[in-house]
């Protein structure tokens, strides 16, 4: 096994720590994104009803041999 370099720093993260510096107010810009899209209470009764309402897909429905038998 060869030595791994653990100072590499790629120009993509270089980047984008460059940006963050300069715009600090994206970090809280990106907590409010998060939390509208992602961070949501998850409901337990929703959850399992969603569940159980799902229609299972047959195999392969892109297949030109495909006749929806």
């Amino acid at each position: 096994m060869g030595i791994v370099n653990s100072t590499y720093v790629s120009d993509h993260t270089k980047w984008i720590e460059e940006q963050r510096a300069r715009h600090p107010e994206w970090a809280e810009e990106q907590k409010t994104g998060r939390a509208l899209w992602w961070d949501k209470k998850q409901d337990v009764e929703t959850t399992q009803r969603n569940a159980a309402s799902k229609v299972a897909q047959k195999p392969y429905p892109y297949d030109v041999n495909f006749y929806g038998e």
